[in-house]
């Protein structure tokens, strides 16, 4: 449908819409639907960009089941000017065949010199192969993991590798074929661009519109996709740190988090620091990096990256993870049977099974473990050992950190607190993850008139039992929930519903949870 000199053509998200003259960025999320977090800001870019000259690398695939890029690892190779010189021609060729170490597609004729030579293919590699060692039987092909083969391949190899999408390659099959092809071609500059909240932002004719970006976590870092699933629990990223190279989020900084995986990170690359300064913020590249021994790798942006360039300092932005983070802990098994049931992952119940359980540990810990093994063994308690928590963040963010990370409540739901001591109306925990070595509790949120029952209390390091953590279920005027003085104590939060301590013994275990919790996620 043609605009008139009445209406603006806007692109949201990479899909056109027309706009009455005058629209703002409000009238194009109405018209559009997108997906947008209220207060995530939101890039905006006019079409005033100039092409950046020379050698084209990357290249987006789109087949039936999603789209999927390439990027040529050495252009001047003879495979890589053959490709060059020819992807065009490779267009609706069909899926020939496919194992479970790779897939081809073709066959086709090509100026290739095939070798009879066996070799190893990375995972995610790409290469040319002639089936019989005929050049007019050649296929592009794809590994899906790391193997050794004999398929014709040219005598320089492995000439291309799966950089975004890489999940689709599994999806394919012989009814699948490529459906284009085409050159991702790249910005030098951009005059015009913002990246704003205010939703009365009026649009021009032209603009592009970026509300949010999508991520693709990778098989190779489970633990490391967790971590970024648990940074971007509530569907947001912060912007804390902006350079020319990269942004970063620093919510999880000083959350450990083990080296994975060794690549180089592209543009776009989602990398964690797990060693030294800034051990556990996560990085996302605004332009390629080299690999690193202090940076895992654990995803890629494959939509959406003009976003993470226009962010400032300080913005949220809004951001989908794929797959999304299966969330078992603090469900009932009736609540996660069927989720996981749609998604092909077997439930194994473990623990208490009655009517009223709730789970408070998974086996495998992680997302991507359960998907890989396509099942999970849940753990489930008593509701009744569930305890709710409200945490006093302002009041007392130091001691609140230091709970939260010796609970590992910052990146799972439910936290685990074993009781050591119980005297009249007085509960004392130690956490199971030895923290007061590195974690200083200094004097925070100190009581001075009373404290009241169901208040939680740290001691902090005024006194020689520095990180015990207590509950009285009693108001008390004269000590903590700890049984230390006043100055010896950090109120950080308080029991939703303390009666649930009553039933507890000493050398049992309860489980918390804070009072927000997230909803049960899966791959639907």
């Amino acid at each position: 449908m043609p605009i008139t000199s009445n209406e603006i053509s806007v692109e949201v998200n990479g899909q056109k819409y027309a706009l009455p003259a005058g629209s703002t960025l409000r009238d194009a999320l109405k018209v559009s639907g997108a997906s947008y977090i209220a207060g995530t800001a939101i890039g905006i870019l006019k079409e005033t960009a100039e092409e950046r000259t020379g050698i084209i690398t990357e290249y987006a695939i789109n087949t039936p089941r999603g789209e999927f890029r390439i990027e040529i690892k050495n252009p001047e190779s003879p495979s890589g000017k053959l490709w060059a010189e020819h992807f065009k021609e490779y267009e609706g060729r069909p899926v020939h065949w496919a194992s479970s170490e790779a897939l081809a597609f073709g066959p086709f004729e090509a100026e290739i010199k095939p070798s009879r030579e066996t070799r190893t293919f990375e995972v995610y590699s790409v290469t040319f192969g002639a089936g019989g060692f005929d050049p007019s039987n050649t296929h592009l092909i794809f590994s899906l993991k790391k193997h050794t083969a004999e398929y014709g391949t040219p005598e320089d190899g492995i000439f291309a590798e799966v950089v975004t999408g890489r999940n689709i390659l599994s999806r394919l099959s012989r009814e699948d074929k490529i459906l284009s092809i085409e050159p991702i071609i790249e910005w030098e500059q951009i005059s015009e661009k913002t990246c704003t909240t205010d939703l009365s932002f009026p649009l021009e004719d032209g603009n592009s519109i970026f509300t949010y970006f999508e991520v693709e976590l990778s098989r190779n870092a489970p633990r490391g996709a967790e971590h970024f699933y648990a940074l971007t629990r509530e569907g947001t990223l912060s912007v804390d740190v902006t350079t020319s190279s990269f942004v970063s989020d620093d919510g999880l900084k000083g959350e450990p988090t083990p080296y994975e995986n060794f690549e180089p990170r592209r543009e776009g690359a989602i990398s964690v620091r797990t060693v030294g300064y800034g051990l556990g913020r996560t990085y996302i590249s605004r332009e390629e990096r080299p690999s690193s021994l202090v940076h895992s790798v654990v995803g890629q942006v494959t939509k959406g990256i003009e976003l993470i360039k226009l962010a400032e300092k300080g913005q949220k932005l809004s951001v989908e993870s794929l797959p999304p983070q299966i969330v078992l802990l603090g469900h009932s098994f009736e609540e996660a049977e069927p989720v996981l049931s749609s998604i092909g992952v077997e439930l194994v119940k473990d623990g208490y099974t009655g009517e009223d359980a709730v789970i408070v540990s998974q086996d495998p810990p992680t997302t991507l473990e359960i998907l890989g093994e396509a099942k999970v063994t849940a753990y489930a308690v008593s509701r009744a050992k569930l305890v709710e928590i409200e945490l006093y963040s302002e009041n007392a963010p130091k001691s609140v950190d230091f709970f939260r990370h010796a609970l590992e409540l910052k990146t799972k739901t439910v936290g685990k607190l074993p009781v050591y001591m119980i005297y009249d109306d007085t509960y004392l925990f130690k956490t199971e993850k030895e923290v007061v070595k590195y974690k200083e509790i200094l004097p925070e949120n100190t009581p001075t008139d009373k404290v009241a029952g169901g208040e939680i209390g740290i001691t902090n390091q005024a006194a020689k039992r520095m990180g015990t953590i207590g509950v009285r279920l009693g108001d008390d005027e004269l000590f903590g929930p700890t049984g230390e003085k006043f100055s010896s104590t950090n109120i950080i939060g308080r029991i939703v519903n303390p009666d649930k301590l009553l039933d507890v013994k000493e050398g049992d275990v309860i489980y918390v949870t804070e009072v927000v919790r997230n909803k049960l996620k899966s791959n639907n």
